[in-house]
């Protein structure tokens, strides 16, 4: 018999009743180091009294009133977000994949209000993972997400992560932009290198192309800056943001120079839910945090000692792991054993982490963790893959 829960999961044995900082404690009482933080969302980690006053007190006065009447708090967002970034304007949705489906859209009406209607393709990368909309799943790519969905959603041309060569040959008459994800979160953990994303930048420059940042999994101070991309100076003409932008509460955001946002007219996209009074009032408390003097440097500080000591763990357990990677706070370890054993195991010592592709354990810990909290990690980690040593040799 189904479950009242669609059986879309496959979840863990385990449910959680509370949490402060960086750790949860189950509802039978074990507690957790939470290397997963909802899967990079809860950036302020759990139970963060300036985030959760900001919700209650928002709570306390309206929550939602749609998109027909000003929403001051998000206004006020707005204004911090394009302050702190390349961006000219912002529109608020509710998720990842709602916010680069707005990025697709903006990039086909900008295409067509500047007379080239025809360009409505969009080059994306192997690995890649854009969102479960029946669109975004054609961005991505990913047969296995695909499976039983119909004919992909046509427009996506699909070329391997930091090929330029590829990507040059890729762009057609027909193509509107790239769009590309700093880091490749669940492709496991697999950067588009520096000198790639310039490459990008030039060859929209030459082809009159609209650069897509896909940091929906990247942004939001994780990587060691507000946003990723900016660590090697390459801007884009539009951009999506979601998961750890509002601490947990769901929201998204797609962020555009104005040459680009201004074909977003009145009618040509909306939403119901996406910059409600309750969500900006969540998401302008991350950014106290987040844009606050020496924040960022303390990320990028605590990961350096946390990718130091994941560095260590793979030179200790040469048959357990052989790469670490990532970029500040998204962070993983390449597997020689299945990854979900390896998560298995680190659950069993009380750390919670995240699949990637790529057979990849994914670390992104709330970005208020500090170096005591990684340096628990490892040592987790390192008992885990001695567990793993230990099943390997006892099945030998």
């Amino acid at each position: 018999m189904i479950s009242a829960l669609m059986p879309t999961y496959a979840r863990a044995d385990i449910a959680f009743d509370h949490g402060e900082g960086a750790w949860l404690w189950s509802t039978d009482g074990r507690r957790f180091l939470d290397f997963g933080a909802g899967i990079a969302t809860s950036s302020l980690g759990h139970a963060h009294p300036g985030l959760v006053g900001a919700i209650a007190a928002q709570a306390g006065r309206v929550i939602h009133v749609s998109n027909l009447y000003r929403v001051p708090q998000a206004e006020r967002l707005a204004a911090r977000l394009v302050e702190n970034s390349f961006a000219d304007s912002v529109f608020f949705c509710n998720s990842g994949a709602e916010a680069n489906e707005g990025l697709v859209k903006l990039m086909r009406r900008a295409m067509a209000r500047t007379g080239h209607p025809e360009r409505t393709r969009v080059i994306c990368f192997e690995g890649a993972f854009h969102g479960r909309t029946l669109a975004m799943l054609s961005a991505t790519g990913n047969e296995k997400y695909l499976d039983g969905f119909g004919p992909p959603v046509d427009g996506f041309d699909h070329v391997p992560l930091n090929n330029l060569n590829a990507v040059r040959d890729a762009i057609g008459p027909l193509t509107a932009g790239i769009l590309v994800e700093p880091v490749q979160g669940e492709g496991g953990i697999r950067r588009a290198e520096p000198d790639f994303l310039r490459g990008l930048r030039a060859a929209c420059d030459e082809f009159g192309l609209l650069l897509g940042m896909d940091e929906v999994q990247t942004g939001i101070g994780r990587c060691g800056a507000l946003f990723a991309h900016e660590l090697c100076g390459v801007t884009p003409d539009v951009m999506s943001a979601a998961k750890g932008i509002a601490g947990g509460f769901p929201m998204g955001a797609i962020l555009a120079t104005e040459a680009v946002a201004k074909h977003l007219t009145a009618g040509s996209h909306g939403t119901t839910f996406g910059g409600s009074p309750l969500a900006a009032a969540a998401a302008n408390a991350v950014l106290d945090v987040v844009l606050a003097d020496g924040f960022i440097a303390e990320i990028t500080a605590t990961a350096a000692f946390l990718r130091a000591g994941l560095e260590r763990l793979v030179t200790e357990y040469l048959d357990i792991f052989n790469d670490a990677r990532g970029l500040g706070l998204l962070v993983g370890l390449k597997c020689l054993v299945p990854n979900s054993e390896m998560q298995a195991a680190a659950m069993a010592e009380g750390l919670l982490t995240v699949a990637a592709g790529d057979n990849v354990l994914r670390l992104a810990p709330p970005l208020i963790v500090r170096q005591a909290e990684c340096a628990v990690a490892i040592e987790m980690l390192a008992h885990a893959a001695a567990r793993c040593r230990a099943r390997l040799a006892a099945v030998a």
